[in-house]
């Protein structure tokens, strides 16, 4: 239960401050009423946090608990359970602490006599802008339980094609950083040797040997300067891409990379057939799913070509018009949302069109994993060969000259 800090004057105007333990403002200022006083002013108190506290106020909740929390919702609400007595249970079962505090300010918000719309949006780390819109309309509707059904359904796609993806980059990721530090060994442990044998004996070396012993002395005597410029072009990536110019351009680039860009491009799509899809099922209004869906795209090219059809929209125009002008959206997607405006069945085509681009993606995924191999292992081959080269070069010089 909250604690509220309260000034106030009593009967015969001396003043005094104090704290009282209960659930609203309200129930604070009856109290002082009843005991005479003049209340000046209320306040929450806020309890000073510890470690533990701080880093459970950073973390984010994990899709797994927050699919779990709606699954759990969803039945108990559907077995004719109350809201707050829903939200107690949850919050007794939950393990996430991050989660548990979540539900335990929402439980408190509800039973102090706000909607479950207004508690959930307190939380917006948490519950996403999707998320609470749907809350909304099944608030409105009263199909909560559908539509917590819904959204577990939806979070469960989107936690699937994110471990997709996961696993897909998970191996060439560790290859790469193996390659890295080996590579990083030998031009701090084992180049320096050899440049000491190569000096010693005063051997006219090749360019390439040249190139490779300077760099590796680069990287031993002055390490800090390569960190200092990797350090610096990250910051300077991140700064540029904070920018409204900058982060269009770095998306738009991705959306035109060779093979990457294709898998970014498809994996926005499906979200955003399911996004909008989930949004309209719900109940939502299309204006405003449009807005939404342009919030969680990923892509600012993308949110924009969102934005442009919901003005469009919003002046009249179908949903497919605009969309087929962009030339961001491939022309079967817009074929079939038009079909669903015609049709009046636009949910259950976005769906089909999500379905579609997650087994899409999944086949990207296994084309780029199976096109990743080689590519490493040709690349990490001439980096390698061109060592040794540098390295053997000299040597046969040296028996050369010998005979």
């Amino acid at each position: 239960m909250p604690i509220f800090r309260y000034n106030a004057m009593d009967s015969i105007g001396h003043a005094t401050t104090g704290t009282l333990e209960a659930e609203s403002i309200d129930v604070v200022r009856n109290k002082l009423n009843e005991l005479r006083y003049h209340v000046l002013s209320i306040a929450e108190t806020r309890p000073r946090r510890g470690f533990v506290e701080w880093f459970n106020s950073i973390q984010r909740v994990k899709l797994r608990e927050l699919v779990l929390f709606s699954r759990q919702f969803a039945t108990m609400i559907d077995a004719g359970l109350s809201v707050v007595k829903c939200l107690d249970i949850l919050q007794q079962q939950c393990k996430d602490p991050k989660l548990k505090d979540v539900i335990g300010q929402t439980k408190h918000d509800v039973a102090s006599g706000a909607s479950l719309t207004d508690a959930l949006g307190k939380h917006p780390r948490v519950f996403s802008s999707l998320y609470v819109n749907m809350i909304r309309s099944a608030e409105a509707g009263g199909i909560l339980d559908k539509v917590l059904d819904r959204l577990a359904t939806f979070l469960e796609k989107e936690q699937e094609m994110r471990g997709k993806i996961k696993s897909a980059m998970m191996y060439p990721s560790v290859v790469l950083i193996f390659a890295g530090l080996m590579l990083l060994a030998l031009l701090i442990g084992v180049l320096p040797k050899f440049k000491t044998i190569f000096e010693s004996m005063n051997l006219e070396l090749p360019f390439a040997t040249r190139a490779l012993l300077g760099f590796s002395g680069f990287v031993t005597n002055f390490w800090y300067i390569f960190l200092a410029m990797v350090a610096g072009a990250a910051v300077a990536y991140n700064l540029y891409a904070r920018t409204e110019r900058g982060h269009y351009q770095i998306d738009l680039i991705k959306l035109r990379l060779p093979v990457m860009g294709d898998l970014i491009t498809k994996t926005a799509i499906s979200r955003f057939a399911r996004t909008f899809g989930t949004l309209i099922a719900s109940g939502v209004p299309v204006l405003r799913a449009l807005e939404i869906v342009a919030e969680t795209v990923g892509n600012v090219v993308i949110a924009q070509t969102i934005g442009q059809t919901r003005a469009s929209v919003k002046e009249g125009e179908k949903i497919s018009t605009p969309l087929l002008g962009s030339k961001i959206f491939p022309v079967m997607v817009v074929q079939m949302i038009a079909v669903g405006e015609e049709t009046g069945r636009l949910d259950s085509m976005l769906v089909k069109v999500s379905d579609f681009y997650d087994e899409e993606v999944d086949a990207t995924l296994k084309g780029l994993t199976s096109l990743i191999e080689p590519v490493m292992i040709v690349g990490l081959g001439a980096i390698v060969g061109f060592i040794a080269v540098s390295v053997i070069s000299p040597i046969y010089q040296l028996v050369g000259s010998i005979e």
